[in-house]
């Protein structure tokens, strides 16, 4: 028998217990994902219910704002957020929120600032297009930008939580005035977030899902109340690294 004969089988076992690990685990989330949406319902149903009344109340209908975005390996799927524009410019304007973005509505600046405008993206995630972890998904505007090995962060289903999340969570108050909010998004905050969503989650943990699905919810309930330092400057180059895991 020769080498090459010999090392086949065992080859194809090593390949049939990472599909059944990757399997198990995929499993193993998504369980997860739908017993914490089932529990967190129960608190946070009466909460969705008087924001909706709010926004109805303030600047009429719709009540939600619906866009396509990418999910995993780029599959398209329909995100949901409570609408914190004003119902007149939904689909006018730049893809991305700035600082003091005239679009905003009086409640929809508390939406933006508290984040409590993503509360209906638990839909989401109990349909199955993301997942309570993962990189955040992007529009079709920036779909483009999914290239020269940023695509790889497609590999991974999108999420309400991560490491950018937290990270950018002050993302309006990054782009310099004077300057092209998308360009700036294309050539420094996408592939900024790009290269740290690559490498968290391509040696994630179950501990280390869950340590950053505390982070995010202790920045939302700390950074309600104080403004927090950007954690990137604008004049940061695209090639530096923040640490996922530090």
């Amino acid at each position: 028998m020769s080498v090459h004969d010999a090392s086949g089988p065992a080859d194809t076992s090593v390949g049939v217990q990472a599909g059944w690990r990757h399997n198990l685990d995929a499993c193993l989330r998504r369980a997860f994902d739908i017993i914490c949406v089932g529990v967190a319902a129960v608190f946070l149903v009466p909460i969705m219910l008087l924001l909706a009344l709010a926004i109805w109340f303030e600047d009429g209908r719709p009540i939600l704002f619906s866009q396509t975005r990418l999910g995993q390996y780029g599959r398209p799927f329909r995100l949901y957020k409570f609408r914190k524009f004003r119902s007149d410019c939904e689909t006018q304007g730049s893809p991305l929120t700035v600082e003091a973005d005239g679009r905003l509505t009086t409640l929809g600046r508390f939406l933006a600032a508290s984040k409590l405008d993503e509360l209906p993206q638990f839909w989401n995630v109990l349909r199955g297009d993301m997942s309570l972890v993962g990189p955040r998904p992007e529009s079709l505007a920036f779909a483009d930008c999914f290239c020269n090995g940023h695509e790889r962060v497609l590999q991974h289903k999108p999420g309400l939580f991560g490491p950018c999340q937290v990270m950018f969570r002050h993302e309006s108050r990054l782009y310099p005035s004077g300057a092209s909010a998308v360009e700036f998004y294309r050539q420094v905050l996408f592939p900024a977030k790009a290269r740290i969503d690559i490498a968290y989650f391509s040696r994630r943990t179950f501990a280390s899902d869950l340590g950053w699905i505390v982070r995010s919810a202790w920045a939302i309930l700390a950074g309600a109340s104080r403004r927090q330092r950007p954690l990137m400057r604008p004049e940061m180059k695209s090639d530096d690294r923040a640490d996922p895991y530090g």
